[in-house]
């Protein structure tokens, strides 16, 4: 609605995961260096834990980008809710490449399937990587271990696959109480928000990704937003965008502190009288 009227060739503060809009955050560059070191030697498991909205899903569409063609296949499972029979189901048929499969399959049938095909996989000299993400609404304890004994899958002595555990730090307490998966966890990852310096480099890399040859945010832009959104990538996107639309609407030249505000103030920040 606003691109042309900014000058841009796509809106720059979609929440989605676009690796074109990845901006290498200290945090968010070593993990993503952590978790690549992990999956290319083979490492059976690996944790990425962060705040919401704090770019925990974009770095692993990242690693996905770096990864050679050797670390395949490579499965993202982003809805992690649901019972483990129809999670290995599930997995399974991604592994195997039948996803026109049943989901009712039970747990052995699914587990003989995933190992037949990792066995195949390892042996055609490929790696697969299974990433669990939003991992924090795993709840069953079942669910956890039937993930852990995926991890004992290996042909002449290279693991199967490196699972990749991602969600928010309340996953971290669950893995605690499960010391037989937490300590198969080679690397750990900690994504924490960006500092007001790596904000402000972020919101220009998005705009310049999207297009902008000119200034949109005034200088003083920055330090208001870092104190609205806390370094927060989802908050940050989500003011942002707004004030680019009404700022739209306004027929502004340019996004100043005080339209920031008043945007928090009218669109996010609203509670009931």
């Amino acid at each position: 609605m606003y691109e042309s009227y900014w000058q841009l060739n796509r809106k720059p503060f979609e929440n989605n995961g676009d690796p074109a809009f990845y901006y290498p955050a200290e945090s968010h560059q070593a993990a993503l260096l952590k978790l690549r070191y992990a999956t290319e030697n083979h490492r059976g498991g690996a944790l990425l834990a962060g705040g919401g909205g704090t770019g925990k899903t974009l770095v692993a569409n990242m690693l996905r980008q770096t990864l050679g063609e050797d670390f395949t296949p490579f499965v993202h499972l982003v809805f992690p809710q649901m019972p483990t029979a129809e999670l290995l189901a599930y997995l399974a048929g991604e592994l195997d490449g039948s996803t026109n499969g049943s989901t009712g399959s039970s747990i052995q049938a699914s587990i003989r399937r995933i190992e037949h095909c990792l066995a195949d996989n390892t042996r055609h000299d490929r790696h697969a990587v299974v990433i669990i993400d939003e991992a924090h609404l795993l709840e069953d304890a079942q669910t956890f271990e039937a993930l852990r004994l995926l991890l004992n899958f290996e042909t002449g002595g290279r693991p199967g696959l490196t699972l990749l555990l991602v969600g928010q730090t309340g996953l971290l307490p669950s893995l605690e109480r499960m010391p037989q998966l937490e300590e198969r966890l080679g690397v750990k990852c900690l994504i924490r928000p960006f500092t007001e310096q790596e904000m402000a480099g972020y919101v220009a890399h998005r705009l310049q990704a999207a297009g902008a040859s000119r200034t949109i945010f005034e200088p003083d832009a920055m330090p208001t937003l870092y104190a609205l959104t806390h370094g927060i990538a989802r908050q940050i996107n989500r003011l942002c965008d707004l004030a680019l639309l009404i700022g739209f609407a306004e027929e502004r030249q340019t996004l100043d502190a005080a339209h920031l505000e008043a945007v928090c103030r009218e669109l996010v920040a609203v509670v009931p009288e």
